[in-house]
């Protein structure tokens, strides 16, 4: 028996996304409205983790910073597609374990190309 999805099945989701911008609005005008409005020379000088700035903020850094944050977004949103899989595991049976292994080979790949062009060194 196919079940096909009308407009009232989305009104808890439509509800629920209607709540949580309202949440923001709220809470930003909220802020706005209540905060305190001193500013001061202390108030508007950066900030971080308690040590005075220094120098230009745009002085440049190694490009392997932004790399290794790259690769581990890759590889963590790679991993995200193995919880359906992990779910529907008696349902896709071995074919569905046989295109995991597929999918973890091409992932080990990709990982050894990238330890082989010394991406993550950072000597």
């Amino acid at each position: 028996m196919e079940t096909t999805s009308t407009a009232q099945d989305f009104i808890p989701i439509i509800f629920q996304v209607i709540v949580a911008l309202g949440f923001v609005v709220v809470t930003l005008v909220a802020t706005h409205f209540l905060g305190p409005r001193r500013k001061t020379k202390d108030k508007l000088t950066t900030f971080e983790a308690g040590v005075k700035s220094v120098g230009n903020a745009r002085q440049p850094f190694s490009i392997k910073y932004f790399l290794v944050a790259i690769l581990f977004v890759l590889f963590d949103v790679e991993v995200i597609f193995m919880y359906p899989w992990a779910v529907n595991f008696k349902e896709l049976g071995w074919n569905g374990v046989i295109e995991m292994f597929i999918f973890m080979g091409a992932l080990l790949l990709g990982f050894i190309y990238i330890i082989k062009k010394k991406a993550l060194d950072w000597t």
